[in-house]
């Protein structure tokens, strides 16, 4: 290309898209990153901001497929070979290329250092013989994430304290308190052995409806097992997980400090039956 051609080229292409198509195809292909936004026929998916008439771009690139949207933005599907004319019309002013999504949890887990402490098994910081406690919505016990390998339940108490005691069905509050009903291992390990929704909620109907308790407990201590290859475990994947849904009393549906702190006393008076540390996230 020309000197001016060469200059708008540096100008208008954003560094990590120069970068690609500076690369080989060996560097590209081994890359997930270099080859974001390009595919196998030569063509290539890119940002544009530019001025002026949509028709007339789309009419100077007749070849490309253009979508428009607000801002003067475009999202263009353009061959390789057509990337530095694009860079030199003059109505363009920037051209990037797509970047990958992830979920906020890689960059978090990156950003804390977590991976690289998990990736490193000689520290052996997985959070086992700890207790970790989320007083918070409840929790979807049966995600895989609180399951052991062989589909055992991961939490060693579940004190539900919407769920009216029922000793009939063999449902109590825990001992020294009123309230709600204290589901044991036991009784969850039987909902998981079950078929079906219906029959495991009947067992152990305890259900987080928001999801907040669910999400808390997994960025803590979620073992990974419901993403491809335990990507996504949290902070303390062996760690047991001892769980309270607090209470929503009354006509605004917002749990109190009472139940707030009955839970924390039921935590803590738990954590030193067992004998073991425990961290609590209310």
């Amino acid at each position: 290309m020309d000197n001016m051609n060469t200059m708008d080229f540096n100008q208008k292409i954003d560094v990590s898209l120069r970068a690609s198509l500076e690369a080989t195809p060996v560097e590209r292909n081994a890359s997930d990153d270099l080859s974001t936004g390009s595919s196998s026929d030569g063509f290539w998916d890119l940002i544009v901001l530019y001025t002026g008439s949509p028709q007339t771009l789309q009419n100077e690139f007749p070849s490309s497929s253009f979508t428009f949207l607000l801002g003067n933005y475009a999202i263009v599907k353009i061959s390789e070979n057509d990337i530095p004319s694009l860079a030199a019309f003059p109505q363009v002013i920037y051209i990037e290329r797509p970047r990958q999504l992830f979920f906020e949890i890689v960059s978090a887990r990156q950003a804390s250092c977590l991976s690289a402490i998990q990736e490193n098994s000689s520290y052996g910081l997985t959070g086992k013989g700890i207790l970790i406690s989320v007083i918070d919505s409840g929790i979807d016990y049966a995600h895989p994430d609180f399951c052991n390998p062989d589909k055992t339940t991961r939490l060693v108490a579940l004190w539900d304290q919407t769920i009216l005691a029922d000793p009939s069905a063999g449902r109590f509050a825990p001992a020294g308190y009123s309230q709600g009903t204290l589901f044991s291992p036991e009784q969850i390990n039987a909902a998981l052995q079950t078929a079906g929704h219906e029959e495991r909620f009947r067992l152990v109907p305890s259900r987080d409806i928001s999801g907040h308790g669910t999400a808390v407990a997994g960025i803590a201590a979620g073992n990974g097992r419901g993403s491809q290859g335990g990507r996504y475990r949290g902070v303390a994947p062996e760690a047991e997980l001892l769980i309270v849904k607090m209470g929503i009393p009354g006509e605004y549906g917002f749990p109190r400090t009472t139940q707030l702190m009955r839970g924390v006393d039921y935590i803590i008076r738990k954590a030193e039956e067992l004998k073991k540390p425990v961290a609590v996230n209310i």
